[in-house]
């Protein structure tokens, strides 16, 4: 008898304290929920609320007994219970909080705060860091202008490294996500070929360069064997392609006696395209033009693009080219398509990647590669229209 007196005695000493009378204490059940109470170290167990009990009750048995232990998170029942029985939040901590201080309940309504979340950046509409697009940008603009208008010798350096970099940022993200090996060595000593010999001769050198690059591509990648040949040459013939072979148009910009204005028109009409597409699509894009690709992309930015491109061309090619402008307006309409299409092609191919940016070079902008989207297809264009309207 004294032993059962003992076992009796030992389970009234375990049984929790009653809950006060100001909150009544809900019919209990074994998968309790904790909530951390004010001033004690470990957090004391509180029974759920009925309404989870209810939820709890429509698991299957199999489902009851494999759910996860929820002790020690707090139920959303309970915490919403403290907060009407405790309105002042006297008594109320977020549960998980380490710091021990009482902070007032949130409004109706709100989700509790998150402990420990870093809080959101707040972005602009378009979905990126404007102040700092717009500073970074204008330190690209600056550097170039003064290159332009002091040594045009250094744009061509500007080019050369933008675009090695640039292929470092390809070839890396294509290692990562898609283990595709571009021939780095290859890309790299071809590309700064063809910039840098489209400044004494021309087309000529650069597409001399472009094929040799090529063909040591498909040599460099032989020893690898037949297992992934066609993708990693592939992908160092695109690379090869897409990078130094488009910006050496723009290098091919710079030599004749006009240059600066070639280039300066060139570089206008796609920022003008850019920001005009930008601000008619934030202030009033609804139809997506192509939302698979760019769902943010919207008919109403393209002809905030159009609008602002065509007049870029026009003055950039009256007033610093001395051209009609009817070919202002025919430059700027095709440097827009051209920029739209290249904005277009990388956001599919970090679509089929699965990334959001190339890099995290540029702030608020990404990396050199998601810079240099509208600028490379452009630039074939330009130095195309540019030779056919305004001879050197």
């Amino acid at each position: 008898m004294s032993q059962v007196s003992e076992e009796r005695e030992e389970r009234v000493e375990a049984t929790p304290p009653p809950v006060p009378a100001s909150e009544p204490e809900p019919p209990s059940r074994p998968d309790s929920a904790t909530v951390g109470q004010p001033g004690q170290d470990s957090p004391a167990h509180v029974e759920a609320a009925p309404g989870e009990a209810a939820r709890a009750g429509a698991l299957e048995p199999g489902a009851r007994a494999a759910a996860p232990d929820t002790r020690g998170r707090g139920s959303e029942a309970g915490d919403a219970q403290r907060r009407e029985s405790d309105p002042a939040g006297s008594q109320w901590r977020e549960p998980g909080s380490a710091d021990g201080q009482r902070r007032a309940p949130e409004a109706a309504g709100a989700e509790p705060e998150k402990v420990g979340a870093e809080p959101e950046k707040k972005g602009s509409r378009a979905g990126r860091n404007l102040p700092a697009a717009i500073g970074v940008g204008l330190l690209l603009g600056a550097a170039i202008v003064v290159s332009l208008l002091t040594v045009r010798f250094i744009f061509i350096g500007i080019i050369a490294v933008a675009i090695a970099v640039g292929t470092f940022e390809f070839a890396g993200v294509l290692r990562r996500v898609a283990d595709t090996r571009v021939a780095m060595i290859p890309v790299l000593a071809g590309g700064q070929a063809m910039i840098w010999l489209s400044w004494p001769f021309g087309h000529e050198g650069m597409l001399i360069a472009f094929v040799l690059t090529v063909l040591v591509c498909l040599l460099w990648r032989l020893p690898g064997g037949a297992q992934g040949y066609l993708r990693d040459s592939a992908a160092s013939v695109f690379a090869a392609a897409y990078l130094p072979l488009f910006a050496s148009f723009a290098a091919m910009l710079v030599p004749p006696d006009d240059g600066v204005g070639r280039v300066l028109t060139f570089l206008i009409a796609v920022v003008a395209s850019d920001t005009g597409g930008y601000i008619a699509g934030v202030l009033g894009g609804k139809h997506p033009m192509a939302p698979t690709i760019s769902p943010k992309k919207s008919w109403e930015g393209f002809a905030g693009s159009m609008i602002a491109g065509i007049v870029a061309g026009a003055l950039t090619i009256s007033l610093m080219l001395h051209g009609h402008a009817w070919q202002g307006v025919l430059f700027g309409a095709a440097i827009v398509l051209t920029a739209t299409l290249g904005d277009l092609v990388e956001s599919l191919i970090k679509r089929d990647l699965g990334i959001k940016d190339m890099g995290t070079l540029l702030p608020g902008h990404g990396g050199i590669m998601d810079r240099l989207d509208s600028l490379l297809p452009s630039a074939v264009v330009s130095w195309l229209l540019l030779s056919a309207f305004v001879p050197a």
